[in-house]
């Protein structure tokens, strides 16, 4: 899957020609809409803040995209995207179920690191009130924790839904330590801390019959 890297360029690479491919021009238009999303949030950031940033006119930014919310669900979209195949990557880096969980746990610290802030309209969206957003964020938590649930009940033999309360369980650890991480500065390197958390859940899950 595409990296935020190559969908969102850094400020000073993204190009600033007023003519550009339709493709090259939408990709631009995320990208800054994004850095305005997660600096101000979704309530403070303006279309016109958003048209600045990428160095367009506001008519130019509403022929790709209609409203700001439409920006901000295609965003949604795209990270919500990332961090399922992220999740999804990690589970079938190994066939050791040990290494697995480490691997699923370091994906959560990744995405939360990340320098573009993406996390932010996943995990802490100002916007969950509204019905499109929370279905997108609601549907990405359960598909991560639909992949970790398929995993744990081919090797422990548990049925779907006793599979899937464990799932869910990896999945909230998983993030809300990622985000705590951060939130208090990084004070440990993140290998240390996807470490600390991945020891913790697997002398939980390593108990189950098979694994």
């Amino acid at each position: 899957m595409t990296s935020a890297e190559t969908l969102y360029p850094a400020a000073d690479d993204r190009p600033r020609s007023a003519r550009l491919p339709r493709l090259a021009r939408r990709t631009q238009l995320l990208g800054a809409a994004q850095e305005v999303f997660v600096a101000q949030g979704y309530h403070a950031a303006a279309m016109d803040d958003i048209a600045d940033r990428a160095g367009v006119s506001k008519p130019v930014l509403y022929q790709h995209f209609p409203g700001k919310l439409d920006l901000y669900l295609a965003l949604l979209d795209q990270h919500c995207d990332t961090l399922v195949e992220a999740v999804r990557r990690a589970l079938e880096s190994t066939t050791d179920n040990k290494q697995r969980v480490a691997a699923t746990m370091n994906a959560y610290f990744e995405f939360v690191e990340h320098e573009s802030g993406a996390f932010r309209l996943v995990f802490e969206s100002d916007l969950t009130n509204e019905r499109a957003v929370k279905e997108r964020v609601d549907k990405a938590e359960l598909d991560c924790a639909k992949l970790i649930s398929a995993v744990i009940a081919e090797d422990t033999g548990l049925g779907p839904q006793e599979s899937m309360v464990l799932a869910v369980g990896l999945t909230g650890i998983s993030q809300v330590t990622a985000r705590y991480w951060l939130a208090a500065g990084m004070p440990v390197p993140r290998e240390t801390a996807a470490r600390l958390i991945s020891q913790l859940a697997w002398r939980g899950i390593g108990d189950f019959p098979h694994l």
